[in-house]
C-alpha cells in the first residue's frame, strides 16, 4: 500500500477530538483508527502492539542488528482539530497545473493562489485536498500514514536497524496528547514526531503555553431602571478584553513574536466566561503576557468591585528548546536523515505546540518533522502526494543511521 493510499483511508475515518470531553480519549471514534492501526502493524510483524484503556496505540519492530543502535521512537496523532467539521471527508487527488483548484462545483468552491500563495510551490505535483466542506486531516493521519509506509518499507528493504518503537496518540488537538503516553513502557531513548508542515520543516522550538479562562460575575435589571444598578457582565467582558495589547493577537504577529487569543465567548448580563490561550517562544514574555492578564483583572475588579472578574491561569505546556538542546544528536541525526534523501532542512519554530514538546519535559527528547501538509485545521487543507513519498524515504534513511 502506497503512503497516500494509506493516508487516504485514515483520512475517511473521523475522529475530530473534542474538548468538552471528560472521557479519555476525548471521543470513542479515534479508537476506531487505533483498532485499524494494531490490526495493520500487527500484519506487518511488529511485536508488542496494543491499543490501551486510553487510546494510546503502541508497537515494536526489533532490531536486526548487533550494531550499536539507541532504540528510536517514531509518534504521530490520530485525531483531528475540532476547528472545522471532519465527516464526511472527501478526498481526491489532482495534478496541479497552476491556478485555482475546483474543490466543490455545486458549492462554487475554489482553493486558489490568491488565497494560499503556497500553492505556486507545488506546479506539477499531485495533491490531496478537500471537497471544501470538511477538513482534510492530514493534521496528523499524514504522520501516521507516513511513518507506517516507512515501517513497512524498511521492513522490505532488509536493510540493518536497531529497534524501532512507533507510538499514536489520542487528543493531542486538544492538548491532552501526553497526559497518558507510557514513556517507560515505549522503550526509545529518544524519538520524533511527525507532525510538522511542508517538506523540510524541522522543529525543536515551540510556544510556551498557558490557558485563561475569565469568568465576569454581573448584575441584571430592567434597563428602564438600570442607571448605577446594572452591571452588564457581556461589556465587562469586552471591557477586559480591551485593557489587553491590541496588537498582540494572531492575524498579527509571525515567527518568534507571541500572542493572546481569545478562542470562545458565551454568556448573558449576570454571567460572561471567556476563554484564552496565551503563547511566547520566550519564557520571560510568556510569564509577561500571563501578568497582562492579571493586571487586567486586577483593573476590572478596581473599577467594579472585588469578585466581579474571576481569572484561572493554567500553564499547558512549555518550549522543547531547553530539553532538545541538551540531546542537540536528535537534530543532528535528522538533518542529516534529510540532506541523504535530497530534502533541505528548514529550521523553524512551531507557531503552536506538539506532543513532542511535553514528552520532551517528561524524559524523551522529541524533536518535530514535516508532514508535507499545509493550511491545517481549515476546509483548504491540502499535501503534496510527491512530499509524502519523500518523507518515507526520509524517515527509512531516519532509521537505518549508524550511531
Amino acid at each position: 500500500m502506497t503512503v497516500s493510499e494509506r493516508f487516504l483511508r485514515y483520512a475517511c475515518i473521523p475522529t475530530m477530538s473534542d474538548e468538552k470531553s471528560e472521557t479519555v480519549p476525548s471521543t470513542e471514534k479515534q479508537k476506531v483508527l487505533g483498532a485499524l492501526l494494531v490490526e495493520e502493524m500487527t500484519a506487518m510483524g511488529l511485536t508488542n502492539v496494543k491499543m490501551d484503556d486510553c487510546g494510546y496505540v503502541y508497537g515494536t519492530l526489533p532490531s536486526n542488528t548487533h550494531k550499536p543502535m539507541a532504540p528510536m521512537g517514531l509518534i504521530a496523532h490520530m485525531d483531528t482539530s475540532p476547528a472545522a467539521a471532519d465527516g464526511p471527508i472527501h478526498p481526491s487527488v489532482v495534478e496541479y497545473k497552476g491556478g485555482d483548484i475546483l474543490l466543490n462545483e455545486e458549492l462554487g468552491l475554489v482553493l486558489s493562489p490568491k488565497d494560499y500563495p503556497s500553492l505556486e510551490g507545488y506546479v506539477g505535483q499531485r495533491l490531496i485536498v478537500t471537497d471544501g466542506t470538511t477538513l482534510l486531516g492530514a493534521d496528523d493521519k499524514a504522520g501516521v500514514a507516513e511513518i507506517m509506509a516507512a515501517v513497512e518499507a524498511l521492513i522490505a528493504s532488509g536493510k540493518e536497524h536497531g529497534e524501532i518503537h512507533v507510538g499514536f496518540t489520542p487528543d493531542e488537538e486538544i492538548g491532552r496528547g501526553a497526559d497518558h503516553f507510557d514513556v517507560e513502557g515505549f522503550g526509545a531513548t529518544y524519538a520524533y514526531t511527525v507532525d510538522g508542515g511542508a517538506l523540510g520543516e524541522l522543529e525543536y522550538e515551540n510556544f510556551n503555553a498557558a490557558s485563561a479562562k475569565v469568568v465576569v460575575h454581573g448584575i441584571s435589571i430592567h434597563p428602564g431602571s438600570a442607571k448605577d444598578k446594572l452591571k452588564n457582565a457581556i461589556t465587562v467582558a469586552m471591557e477586559f478584553d480591551a485593557l489587553l495589547p491590541k496588537m498582540d493577537v494572531p492575524e498579527k504577529t509571525e515567527g518568534y513574536e507571541g500572542f493572546h487569543h481569545v478562542c470562545e465567548i458565551s454568556g448573558d448580563i449576570e454571567l460572561a466566561n471567556v476563554a484564552y490561550i496565551i503563547r511566547d517562544h520566550d519564557r520571560a514574555k510568556f510569564e509577561m503576557r500571563k501578568d497582562y492578564f492579571r493586571r487586567a483583572a486586577e483593573e476590572i475588579n478596581r473599577r467594579y468591585g472585588e469578585g466581579t472578574l474571576e481569572l484561572i491561569l493554567k500553564d499547558s505546556y512549555y518550549n522543547m528548546k531547553e530539553i532538545i538542546e541538551e540531546h542537540s544528536y536528535t537534530v543532528e541525526r535528522a538533518i542529516r536523515a534529510m540532506k541523504d534523501v535530497g530534502i533541505e532542512p528548514k529550521i523553524m519554530p512551531i507557531r503552536g505546540g506538539t506532543d513532542g514538546a511535553r514528552l520532551s519535559f517528561m524524559g524523551l527528547p522529541c524533536p518535530n518533522l514535516c508532514t508535507g501538509g499545509e493550511s491545517f485545521h481549515s476546509r483548504f487543507e491540502y499535501i503534496s502526494v510527491d512530499s509524502m513519498e519523500k518523507i518515507v524515504e526520509m524517515l527509512v534513511r531516519l532509521m537505518t543511521l549508524g550511531e
